[in-house]
């Protein structure tokens, strides 16, 4: 498992990275902070990102939140404080794990686990959601290219769906994008 190691002061940062060698992961790369994570994450091509920060900033926080959106990827973050308003930024950034009271060697492996499928389960809900937005916008699409055909040519909803049916078939694309192309002509 390649890691990328995020601690700003360098003695523990030496310290946590032979941990996380000894629990069997490749340290990849070692950051002193989370400032421009995603290009981090991008040229170390790490697989999971631990953050051994006692105070995790607003700052460092946005950088998590960015790579969750552009380069997803398990973030497990050890810190010293554990507000709940804090760890909640956190969790809405993306962390996967938000463990208080620092890293210990012994908890580095079974805490990155858990975080990487925790993060695993969470993107195929996000995909399922994205998949669902997708074909409630197409099933919308649909259903305002069927109305417009009843209204302008005087079908029935049966007859309105068979001609967008066919009309996809005719142009080879999907039933959604044959509504589209009725929606812009009409």
């Amino acid at each position: 498992m390649r890691v990328l190691l995020v601690d700003g002061m360098a003695e523990r940062a030496a310290l946590v990275a032979a941990g996380l060698a000894e629990a069997g992961c490749d340290v990849v790369a070692v950051a002193p902070d989370a400032a421009d994570l995603t290009r981090r994450v991008r040229e170390s091509r790490a697989e999971v990102i631990v953050c051994d920060l006692d105070d995790p900033s607003r700052d460092a926080l946005e950088s998590m939140r960015v790579l969750n959106r552009d380069e997803p990827r398990p973030v497990v973050l050890f810190a010293n404080r554990g507000e709940p308003e804090q760890i909640e930024a956190a969790l809405e950034a993306g962390v996967a794990a938000y463990v208080v009271e620092g890293l210990t060697p012994n908890r580095v492996r079974p805490v990155i686990e858990v975080a990487i499928r925790r993060f695993r389960a969470h993107q195929v809900l996000r995909e399922e959601l994205e998949t669902t937005r997708a074909t409630l916008a197409a099933r919308k699409v649909i259903d305002a290219a069927k109305a417009r055909l009843m209204e302008t040519r005087r079908l029935t909803e049966q007859e309105a769906y068979r001609r967008l049916r066919r009309m996809a078939m005719d142009r080879g694309v999907r039933l959604a994008e044959a509504a589209q192309a009725v929606l812009g002509t009409d």
